[in-house]
């Protein structure tokens, strides 16, 4: 089609798919159940239902069969409800046809349970009665008792595993991994699972009151057609038994066969592992995966087929079949040609071609890579797409998420195998020097414990790399029962790539140099040509702009917004140089943006300031005109923000110190190592819409108290 919609609803003619559409159908079912109920059915209609019926449940099972997720199919437990009631509204409409006209003969509820009675049982009531019995016992104690468990045990752990869920997603998300519509996406099906398996913990009921029912009205058609057949119509009790019997047999076992389709439709659904496969290829990849299951067992069946007295060609038949089956199936595969990436064949020349030796020149110096991971040998199929490995693409998901936030294009992340490091060790550099380290145990998940975890979880105690919290190595197939404990789950490229996303991202100011402002000037060029040319180099060098983007990224401040920071940056011009005071100014041009990414949307600010005396000092350290910041003084000034910083953090606020403008590039530098996550506004900064709370008062008294008790 033009529009490149599917054209799936051609074969169903436009007024019956509007009429499905509508849900004109369902309604018309239902109400078809309930006339069932209350009104007399011929033999023909009862036999237009019976078989609708057994093709209901036959078209269920195999849409359960063919599905590839369990979840695509969530409108099941509704289906399972409506086959159910058209079961239950079958099983009364034959009933009363039964009763009323059984004296007549077996042919008095129509063909279908008429011939379910003759061709099925062998006209036999007692033998009938047998295999009725069994069917049920199948249905009820085997299939829907099982499938009853799973589901609610499935239900119960899906719902407890929510929350762990939904707290890698967001770690995901901030980690760079996924994109806004990803997790979106994934949070959907996440709810969808949930509703899923909830839906499916209550229909699991309907199979197990239908086998009741079933059981139910077989014991009441045989002892009250006993009692019509005999009281009523003056049958004898040889008769009557024979003609309600096998009509209440015959109605029972059109009854059970679909109801044990359905039964078995709940159980594999239940029983499904959530793969992008539906059954049959599941089968296929997991039980004929290895040809030497169907070697091995057509060799005991052949085994088997040559000992005297067993049926020796049945036995000597399907274990010849077997192996036959197995060197077929080795065959197609040793013939089937291996698809290779065009990229990879390339790699693989490249790589086999032999090294020719030339003469040493200025492209033999090594050139340090601005960013690079080094992994140890034992960790190569994380970044091997053939063998599955992840990380490089965890990797392209962290550049574009920190090149989005921070505001510059994050350089690529050069990974090379290192044999000098432990074989589960890596490594990230930065212009060549080691940054940061780390230890993984491949084909383990990190269960990371954000605070809240409870309940003990087997595992190998370790530190999340990046933030430094309390982790587990633990099995994958753990991983449900860790989030259920409210552990937050990730698996090994996750683990790297969120420890590369934080130190890229705390050594941002360190990738911006000369060509990445030079690149974002000439973006903004195409927009704002003016304010480009008039800037730089006009007013102000191209190192000047470059030092102070890197300061704002030293204090974790995006720039993002370049053209606000070239706007102040040409107003600052012509009064200064320098790049404090410019950078100062800047703040001020930023301050919305800054103060939204502190405490987002919130009207109010909390924050701690100094004391008049305490401003003073720091004033004239500033000047240079106080001889420095006397020891006493600056030791208890680091303990008094570190432990307002631990009280705003314990409380669930940001921890924010508002000070004169004169003062806050110093105590920003003076704070920056020993309290990364303390945020120091200048008065002029905060937008006009946030009402500030003071929270704290910080003097220097205590500070006093302590230089005299040290003298």
């Amino acid at each position: 089609m033009a529009d490149g919609t599917t054209k799936s609803s051609n074969l169903i003619p436009p007024w019956m798919e509007s009429f499905l559409a509508s849900g004109m159908g369902v309604l018309l079912l239902l109400m078809s159940l309930f006339a069932m109920l209350v009104l007399p059915m011929p033999p023909f209609a009862l036999d237009l239902f019976f078989t609708f019926n057994i093709t209901l449940s036959l078209v269920i099972l195999l849409a359960v069969i063919y599905v590839e997720r369990p979840v695509d199919f969530s409108i099941f437990p509704t289906v399972l409800l409506l086959g159910t009631m058209l079961r239950l509204a079958l099983n009364v409409a034959s009933t009363r046809v039964v009763l009323l006209e059984g004296h007549t003969g077996p042919g008095a509820a129509g063909r279908v349970i008429e011939s379910f009675g003759d061709f099925v049982i062998g006209g036999n009531y007692a033998v009938g009665i047998v295999v009725f019995i069994i069917l049920v016992i199948i249905n009820f104690v085997v299939v829907t008792k099982g499938a009853g468990r799973v589901s609610e045990v499935t239900a119960r752990f899906t719902l407890d595993a929510m929350p762990g869920k939904q707290m890698a997603i967001d770690s995901d998300l901030s980690a760079g991994l996924l994109t806004a519509d990803q997790a979106r996406e994934r949070r959907e099906e996440i709810r969808t699972e949930s509703d899923f398996y909830g839906a499916m913990d209550g229909a699991s009921k309907f199979v197990r009151g239908d086998a009741i029912a079933g059981i139910v009205i077989l014991f009441i058609n045989i002892l009250g057609g006993l009692c019509i057949g005999v009281f009523q119509h003056d049958l004898s009790v040889g008769q009557a038994t024979e003609n309600y019997v096998l009509l209440t047999i015959g109605d029972g076992l059109v009854a059970q066969i679909p109801a044990l389709l359905l039964s078995t439709a709940v159980a594999i659904i239940v029983t499904r592992i959530s793969r992008s496969q539906n059954l049959g290829q599941q089968l296929k990849g997991q039980m004929l995966a290895n040809t030497h299951v169907l070697i091995l067992a057509g060799c005991i069946l052949t085994g088997l087929g040559v000992i005297p007295g067993m049926p020796n060609l049945v036995f000597l038949t399907l274990g010849i079949a077997c192996i036959a089956a197995a060197r077929v199936l080795d065959k197609k595969r040793a013939t089937t040609p291996e698809v290779v990436d065009e990229d990879d064949k390339q790699a693989a020349a490249e790589g086999s071609a032999p090294a020719t030796p030339s003469e040493l020149d200025w492209d033999d110096v090594t050139n340090l890579d601005v960013v690079g991971l080094e992994v140890g040998y034992r960790l190569i199929p994380l970044v091997d797409r053939q063998q599955g490995g992840e990380l490089i693409s965890r990797i392209t998901g962290v550049r574009k998420k920190l090149s989005k936030d921070l505001g510059f294009l994050i350089q690529q992340v050069h990974i090379r195998d290192n044999l000098e490091l432990s074989p589960a060790a890596y490594r990230i550099t930065l212009l060549g020097d080691t940054i940061a380290t780390g230890d993984i145990m491949p084909g383990m998940d990190l269960a990371i414990n954000p605070g809240g975890a409870q309940g003990n979880l087997r595992g190998t105690p370790t530190k999340d790399p990046a933030f430094g919290m309390d982790a587990l190595w633990i099995e994958p197939a753990s991983r449900d029962q860790a989030q259920t404990l409210g552990y937050t789950v990730v698996d090994s490229s996750t683990v790297i790539a969120t420890h590369l996303s934080q130190v890229i991202k705390a050594h941002a100011h360190e990738l911006l140099g000369h060509e990445e402002v030079q690149q974002l000037l000439e973006r903004l060029g195409k927009t704002d040509p003016k304010l480009v040319e008039s800037l730089v180099p006009k007013q102000l060098p191209l190192s000047i702009v470059v030092k102070v983007l890197q300061n704002l990224l030293k204090e974790n401040v995006s720039i993002r917004s370049i053209r606000l920071i070239a706007e102040s940056l040409a107003e600052q011009a012509p009064r200064s140089k320098e790049p404090d005071e410019l950078l100062q100014g800047v703040r001020q041009a930023l301050g919305r943006m800054i103060v939204q990414e502190i405490n987002g949307l919130s009207e109010e600010l909390p924050v701690a300031a100094f004391d008049a005396d305490l401003e003073h000092i720091l004033h004239d350290v500033v000047r240079g005109s106080g001889g420095g910041l006397e020891p006493g003084l600056a030791q208890q000034l680091q303990e008094d923000l570190a432990e307002f910083s631990r009280g705003q953090e314990a409380s669930g606020q940001p921890a924010v110190v508002l000070v004169a403008p004169p003062i806050r590039n110093w105590l920003s530098r003076f704070i920056r190592r020993s309290l990364p996550n303390m945020h120091i506004l200048a008065y002029n900064e905060v937008p006009d819409t946030k009402q500030v709370r003071l929270v704290s008062t910080l003097n220097h008294q205590r500070a006093l108290e302590v230089d005299q008790s040290n003298a």
